[in-house]
Order: structure tokens, then sequence, then C-alpha cells
């Protein structure tokens, strides 16, 4: 047995309690899983400072030193302050303890030499330390202390005593303990690349003696942890390409012509029919297509995707489009119709509210090939509906379906249809290459012509009274304004209480225009009905949440009002500001906020200012959040189990990993050559392990 996969209850210092409380907390259940909980951050523990140069604002310092007495001060029902009152001949400082006093009083020894280690405050004039650590002098050699590593913990956690020493001590122990580590990588690539071997990396990244070191020993972890992650999305790609045929659609047919020569409603953009082009290659070449279309709100991907549902109608199949919700499934179908409506073509749809009779006869057109486009929710992959030829696939917004339900409708079909998947939220070159590193990449990078780039201002919410006039003004040359109120979670019923209060005073301000209002936790109905109340102009301001983040289109709308704008995150604030400026008129996006903002939302609203480029504006939220936080990634697994590697900032290294991948996959497509025989066992290993990689691809 691999002595990594030993259970870490057997691991000196751990036990049945502590490990329940590592698996609970930190999901360590072995000592691989100590050995990749990496430190966070690292101090120098190789400079002593005394008790008389420290001051409140320096960062972790180490003084050394005796107790001189401890006092104990009541702070409440069965709670006290324990101070220790600590010398080293220059002056007198205090360590506190808020918890855990009692330990201390029983543990540290008057008059005994320790090395404390801590963040020095100030209270009553002299210098405090809370919570420090405590070392046995004799026992800890300063020379060789290099870089101290901290570790995240729980507050659960530090209750029980398990701090960010203990957990460096049961991994100090673990590494003593531990013999040379194999080899994951091939000489061809460490040496190619320059990277430490794996047994030294792990030693140096819990123990580094200096920076230089660390840098090289995370680049070795790092890189190995993004190579295995791409080593498996090309193996998959590859093996589906070589296993799947796809349908061979020939020809460019009487359909499609007569809609492009009579029917486009506007010139296509240059990018527009460079992505056809494309997808028409695809869908001849014999392989099944997997390609991802990204363009920003507003570019035309709904026509694209409309167009090449037209070339499999050509071919003799059925076309079917997926939405995440029915208000996005409803808006496409509207346009779908819109689009074809001089053309002899049916078009249904089918969501959760079609029932009863209306649902059979869609069931039954599409069993029998009279219905030739279907626009659905995930209603669409339920077993009861069956496809005569179902040939093309669009999914809209893929986040928001897993792996699993893309895999069902490719059973609805003797061969795998093509699929297309389409997403508004442009996702970042690096982030791409490993959430759909096994789809082929379209992007539409330009408006269509007539478009102007939505105006965006920051205001502070002390100037309402000026935006309100703004907005006056707006309505008063006919247009229609969203003001948009934040209700991040559905549950939160503060936020709630402020967007109905929100609504009685924007009533009270504007007595002269007619208000709707939209939230999630409303009746589907109702909220339709206040949404066509907005689209039919009946209504001069929509006043809601995120809901109308995806989807909604009123030409006619100009003015975004974000209101507490800093609690929303730049993809979000994005996709609100594609609501607007879908007609000939300028339109303009105001972001209210509080004076008093953070540095790193201040920068958000910047770039929103700067740019309304939505790969520039997912690049800086990649680098701002990380790749756990962006839009829809943590319901779909999309945060895949990195432990070291950041997709955002680490962009180079995937680009080094997915480069050596391919090379491995263009050499032995079949993954049998003995030569990587090291790699195909070692991502077997991986595969049975906890990464979700089906989640992955």
């Amino acid at each position: 047995m691999d002595i990594l996969s030993q259970d870490i209850m057997y691991l000196p210092g751990v036990g049945p309690n502590r490990k329940k409380m590592l698996s609970n907390e930190l999901g360590i259940e072995t000592y691989g899983d100590l050995l990749e909980y990496y430190p966070y951050k690292y101090v120098d523990r190789s400079k002593v400072y005394t008790i008389h140069e420290l001051t409140g604002d320096m960062p972790y310092v180490q003084v050394v030193g005796h107790i001189l007495s401890f006092d104990t001060y009541a702070m409440g029902p069965r709670k006290e302050r324990v101070v220790a009152h600590f010398t080293d001949g220059t002056a007198i400082c205090d360590l506190t303890w808020f918890n855990g006093g009692k330990y201390a009083k029983q543990t540290y020894r008057i008059g005994t030499e320790y090395v404390v280690f801590g963040k020095p405050t100030v209270f009553n004039n002299r210098i405090n330390f809370t919570h420090p650590d405590l070392d046995d002098a004799s026992k800890l050699d300063l020379s060789s202390m290099g870089l101290q590593p901290y570790y995240n913990t729980t507050e659960k956690m530090k209750k029980s005593g398990l701090t960010s020493r203990s957990v460096e001590r049961l991994t100090k122990t673990l590494i003593e303990k531990l013999p040379p580590l194999p080899e994951t990588l091939p000489d061809f690539i460490t040496t190619s690349r320059h990277l430490m071997g794996r047994d030294e990396a792990f030693r140096t990244v819990h123990y580094p003696q200096d920076a230089k070191g660390l840098e090289r020993a995370r680049v070795r972890l790092k890189f190995e942890e993004l190579f295995y992650v791409q080593l498996n999305i090309l193996r998959y790609a590859s093996d589906h390409r070589r296993k799947y045929r796809g349908y061979v659609f020939p020809k460019v047919g009487e359909v499609f012509n007569t809609f492009y020569n009579d029917h486009l409603p506007f010139p296509l953009t240059g990018a527009q029919k460079r992505v056809i082009r494309e997808i028409r290659k695809d869908m001849g070449s014999g392989r099944q297509m997997n390609r991802l279309l990204q363009g920003d709100v507003g570019s035309g991907k709904t026509l694209v995707a409309l167009m090449t549902m037209l070339i499999a109608i050509d071919n003799g199949y059925q076309a079917c489009i997926m939405a995440p919700t029915e208000i996005l499934a409803e808006q496409h179908l509207q346009t779908i119709m819109q689009f074809l409506k001089d053309m002899d073509l049916r078009v249904a749809l089918l969501t959760g509210i079609v029932k009863g009779k209306r649902r059979e006869e869609v069931l039954e057109g599409l069993l029998d090939g009279t219905i030739h486009i279907l626009v659905g929710t995930h209603a669409v992959i339920e077993d009861t509906v069956q496809f005569a030829r179902l040939g093309f696939v669009v999914v809209d917004e893929q986040h928001r379906f897993g792996v699993a339900q893309r895999a069902k409708l490719w059973s609805k079909s003797e061969n795998p249809p093509h699929v297309l998947v389409m997403t508004a939220t442009p996702i970042p070159r690096t982030l791409a290459m490993t959430l759909y590193g096994d789809l082929d990449v379209s992007i539409i990078d330009e408006l269509p012509p007539g478009r102007k780039p939505v105006r965006t201002t920051h205001v502070f919410d002390s100037r309402m009274t000026s935006l309100y006039d703004g907005i006056r003004q707006q309505i008063h040359e006919g247009r229609q304004v969203y003001i948009v109120f934040p209700l991040i979670e559905e549950s939160e019923k503060s936020d709630l209480k402020n967007l109905e209060d929100g609504f009685e005073v924007l009533r009270q301000v504007f007595p002269e225009f007619r208000l709707s209002k939209v939230h999630g936790r409303m009746k589907p109905k109702d909220k339709e009905e206040e949404m066509q109340r907005f689209v039919s102009g009946e209504t001069q301001i929509l006043v809601a949440t995120t809901v109308i983040e995806v989807g909604v289109n009123v030409p006619n709308a100009s003015v975004m009002v974000i209101l507490d704008a800093q609690r929303f995150g730049l993809s979000q604030l994005h996709q609100l500001r594609g609501r607007v400026g879908r007609g000939a008129d300028q339109s303009f996006c105001i972001l209210v906020t509080p004076l008093k903002l953070s540095e790193e939302t201040r920068k958000r609203i910047d770039i929103m200012c700067d740019t309304n480029d939505g790969f520039r504006i997912a690049e800086a939220d990649l680098k701002l959040r990380g790749p756990g936080d962006l839009e829809g990634t943590q319901q779909s697994g999309m945060a895949f189990d990195l432990k070291i590697a950041d997709i955002a900032r680490d962009g180079q290294l995937v680009q080094m990993a997915r480069d050596e991948a391919q090379k491995i996959i263009d050499d032995d497509p079949e993954c049998t050559s003995p030569k990587y025989a090291l790699l195909w066992n070692r991502l077997r290993q991986l595969r049975k392990t906890n990464i979700n990689w089906a989640a992955i691809s």
C-alpha cells in the first residue's frame, strides 16, 4: 500500500478525535491529503527582536525571554482573560489569551526561557501579543528556522486546540516519517522545463529555507496539478473524436438560402460569418461537433445558432435549443419565431408549464418529425421526449447544465447530435482551456452595426437627486429605465425589504410615471405579467433584482441604474449592463455606491467604467475573485480540486502544461505506449481519487 494513502489517524499526534476534526473541517483523511494541505503564507523566523524595539504596527515578530507572572481577569459567566507578563531584560510585554488561558497557565512555566512569536499591538501603553505561539527556547534552533509556514484552520479547530501551529507540527512529523517519494513526471518533462523533483518540492513547500527555493517548489507542484488536468481533458476529447462519428451535413440548402437571401433582418457582421463557417466545417467533417460559442451580450449569438440549425433542417434533421430558465426559453422562442415568421417551419416550446393536450401535441410532432425546431428547458432531456431525427443541439449558458445532462441529449439519437454551447459570460482563455478543454472555441467579437457602446458612470449615493433628474429627462425623451436592487440570495429577507421600501420611495419620487416590480420570489405568472407591462411600454421604470440579468430584451430601455453596485461581482455587473444598449439610442449604465469603498471594489467599479469588453472584464474578475467564485462555476463542479495552482494567476503554467499534454496525446492517441506508462498509470490513479473529472470536461 502506498504510504500516502495511509489513514491520517495513525500519524503520531492525530488519533481518532483529531482525525474526525481534520476530516470534517478540512477533508484531510490520509497522509497524502495532509501533504497536499499547503501553507497559505510564510513568515521569516530567522530574525529576533528585543521588546524595546517593538511597535504596534509591525508584522509578525519573535522575541526571546521568560514569564514573570500570570493574571486572570473575569469576563462574564464562565469566561476569563489570562495575561502573562513577559520580559527579555529590555522591557516588559503582555501575552494575552481569551480562549485556552487555562491550558496556557498549566503548560507554560514561570522562569523558563521561551521564544514568543506573534503580532504585536499596543494595549494600555504596553506591547501586547494576543494568542501568541510559545516554544521552549532550548529546543528551537533559530538559525535554521527559515520561513515558517502558516496553515488555514477553522474556528472549530482553533477551539479544540488545532491551530496553524498544530497542523505545522503534524506536517513536520509526516515529512520526517516519509521515505523518498516516487517521481510522477517523466525525465523528459522535468529536464526540459527545469522542474524540481517531486520529493524535494513537497519537503520544500512546507519547510522552505528561502524565497527562491519556495518559488521553485510551488512551480513544480502547480505544473503537475495543471498538467494532469490538461492531459485528462485532451485524452477525453481525443477519445471522443475517435469513438463518436457525427452526422455529416453535406449541403447548405433551400431553407438556409431562403432565410439568408430573403429574411435576414440585418447584414451579418464579419465575426458572425466567420463563426458560421467554422460550424459549417465541423458539420461536414464526419466527426461530432462540440463547439463553444462565446460572445458578449447582444453580439448576435442567437442568430448564428438559428442559421446553423437551418443547415441541420436542410439535411433532413431536427434541431433543439436548451435554455436554463423558462423566461429565457420563451424569449428564444419569440426571437426565433420572429426571425422565421415568413417561413414554413414548425417551432415548438417545451418547458414545465407546457402541459396536457398541448404537451402531447409537441411530443407527437417531435416523434413524427413535423416539428423542426424545439425550444425548451431541461424538460427536453426527460425520457418521454423522443425525436424522429435529432441532429443539432444548442445549449445556452452551458454552465447551468452538467455534463451528464448533455450526455442524456446524445442518447436521443443513434449518433450523438452536433453540440453548440453558447455563453454570454465571456470566459478568459486560461479558464476556457480548462473548463471547456474538450470543446473547440468560436468567438463573436464585434457588435452588430448601429449599436452604440453603453456609457458607464459611477455615482455616490449622496447624489441621488441629480440622478433622479437624469432619469426623468430620459423618460420624457421616450425611453425606459431599469433600477436594480441587490438581492444576491433569494433568502435574504433584509434585501427583500430594501427592495419593497425602495419601490415605495421611487413611487413617491416619480409620481408621474408607472412602475413595475420584479423579484425571484414572485409567482412566475405575476413576474411574467410585470415583465410584459415593461416590454410593451405600459410601465416606464422596472424595479428589479438580478432576475433580469439574463435574457430580457427591451430595445427601448436605455438606462440601467444599479444600486449598491459594490455588492455585485464584475461578471454580474457586465451582464446587467447588457440589458441596455439594444436599440439605436445612446444608453447609460449608472453604478451607485456609498462613499466608503474598499480598494478591490474601487478597482471593480473603475474597470466597469473603463471598458465594455466582456473578455477584459472576465480576465479582471478572474484575477480579483479566483475561478471558484466566477458566475455559475460552483454548482457545476467547475471549481475543480486544485490544491495549489490558481488558474487566474498561473496562466503561463496552464499553457505550458497544455502544450506538454498535447504533445503526448499527438504522439500516443490510444494512450497505450510503454514510453508514457508512468503518465497513464498516474492518471488512472488520480481519476480514482477525489477529482471530479466529469465536471471538468
